[in-house]
């Protein structure tokens, strides 16, 4: 068997509205958006925004009340044009965490975290 591909995540947040908020302002698209559950989708990647406290599997539930959710993780997004994109958001009223700048490992990228504070990282290969 191989590995087909990387469909989504989950992710437990504290207030599901909010979240959403900021994805749609990112560019997300939403198929389904309550209080209870949105889903966020990039093409075929979705993100999945489930409240904190609604969680009853119990692997999940203790991963989903963890203060330092996603500590090392930062999601890679790619955009057509790195700059034009974070002077978009900051438009909008979004604060990103760095300003756009090369890496040594050929991208130019930007750090934004989400109403949570996970870490997104908005690229473009050199």
């Amino acid at each position: 068997m191989k590995l087909r591909s990387v469909s989504g995540i989950p992710c437990f947040v504290k207030n599901v509205a909010r979240s959403a908020k900021c994805y749609e302002a990112l560019g997300f698209t939403f198929r389904k958006k309550d209080p209870q559950h949105a889903t966020a989708y990039l093409n075929w990647f979705w993100i999945d925004f489930l409240p904190i406290d609604k969680e009853a599997r119990p692997e999940f539930h203790k991963h989903a009340r963890l203060a330092n959710k996603g500590a090392g993780v930062f999601l890679y997004i790619s955009v057509e044009d790195v700059d034009r994109f974070y002077k978009s958001l900051v438009t909008k009223g979004l604060k990103p965490s760095t300003k756009p700048q090369d890496s040594t490992w050929g991208n130019r990228e930007f750090v934004l975290r989400d109403p949570d504070g996970c870490k997104l990282v908005f690229f473009k290969r050199l």
